[in-house]
Order: structure tokens, then C-alpha cells, then sequence
């Protein structure tokens, strides 16, 4: 069975990443699983410089294959943001219900029209002794007035996906896995997975 080192301690990004590798007979782990706990310092200005960054440092810490993803909410009346802040945007701590309120107050006031927002996950794949592979991913949505749903975690309460009537945190694991930005890139990773491996 290969084995495979997903770059983050984020339990519900790696049980996102295990469901959708199940069908590939893949060993998923993730740096909780590891007890690796070193910060690794996203200097990079853009999602695809960011998960470059951790897969290749984990991947030299261990000589395993990673994968590593940077993903975020992107906001078109927020010119963007919060973009690769996203996990810290109301401050370090990374505190989901902060961050939503954040977004939220920005919000206030903007036409329904205008809160088109997009999910955008880059992941990036560091293969010992091969250039490092990104693939990105995305999830089109509008950012609502209030958080609905109790399922996801980040932003998921306040992203809805008009084709299917609800936010991200409304619908079930399945349903995610189908449209998630995360899903996406993975698609495409799948797609490419004898060509990258």
C-alpha cells in the first residue's frame, strides 16, 4: 500500500483527504498522526508558493511522498481577500467563528448580486527527488448574510452553492466530497496520478 504524508494537523482536512483517497488504497497521514509539530513559515504570496513550501519541507524532513494544500475563500466585493490569509484573518489564533464574523461585517451592506465568492485549493505533491506537481482547484459560491449548517468546518456556514440550495455546512461529507474545491483539485489529481507518480 503507498503511503502518503498529508501536510496538515487540520482533522477535517484529513479526513476530507481519506475518504477521497480510499478508492486508491493509499496509507493516509497526517502530521498529527506523525507528532510532527514544527511550524513551517508560509512566506509566500500566492496559495500555489505556500503548499510548494510545505510539501517540500515535510517531504525532505521525511523522504515520503506529501501532499500539501493551501486552500482559501476568496471574496469578489473583498478584492479577493481573504485569500491565502483565510485561516488567520481576524488574527493568529485561527478561529473559525472570529473569521466568519469578520467576513460577515465586511460584508455588510453588499447586494446579493455582488457576494460571488469562490473556494480555491492548490495542492501541491513533493515526490523525493522529482519536481514538486501543484494542481489547483475551485468551488464557485455566494457568501450568505448569516452561518447555516452544523457539518465542515472554516467558512463552509457562510459559502452557499446555488446549484444545490445550501452551504457547504449543510451538506453531508458525500455531498462535499462531490463539489469541494478540495474534491476538485483531488479530481484532477487522480486523473494525473500514474503520470505524477
Amino acid at each position: 500500500m503507498q503511503k502518503i504524508i498529508i501536510a496538515t494537523h487540520n482533522e477535517g482536512k484529513a479526513r476530507e483527504f481519506r475518504s477521497l483517497f480510499e478508492a486508491l488504497n493509499v496509507d493516509v497521514q497526517s502530521l498529527k498522526d506523525l507528532n510532527y509539530y514544527e511550524e513551517i513559515e508560509e512566506t509566500g504570496s500566492t496559495f500555489n508558493e505556500n503548499a510548494k513550501i510545505k510539501a517540500e519541507a515535510i517531504a525532505a524532513h521525511y523522504n515520503e511522498i506529501v501532499i500539501a494544500d493551501d486552500s482559501g475563500l476568496t471574496i469578489e466585493a473583498l478584492d479577493g481577500k481573504p485569500g491565502v490569509y483565510s485561516a488567520r484573518y481576524a488574527g493568529e489564533q485561527k478561529n473559525d467563528q472570529e473569521n466568519i464574523k469578520k467576513v460577515l461585517s465586511k460584508m455588510e451592506g453588499v447586494a446579493n448580486a455582488k457576494r460571488k465568492a469562490q473556494f480555491v485549493c492548490v495542492l501541491a505533491v513533493a515526490v523525493p527527488g522529482k519536481p514538486t506537481y501543484t494542481i489547483k482547484g475551485t468551488c464557485d459560491g455566494v457568501i450568505t448574510h448569516t452561518p447555516s449548517g452544523e457539518n465542515g468546518f472554516g467558512y463552509d456556514p457562510i459559502f452557499y452553492v446555488p446549484s444545490l440550495l445550501k452551504t457547504l455546512a449543510q451538506m453531508s461529507q458525500e455531498e462535499k466530497n462531490q463539489i469541494s474545491h478540495r474534491a476538485d483539485a483531488l479530481k484532477e489529481l487522480k486523473a494525473r496520478w500514474d503520470e505524477i507518480f
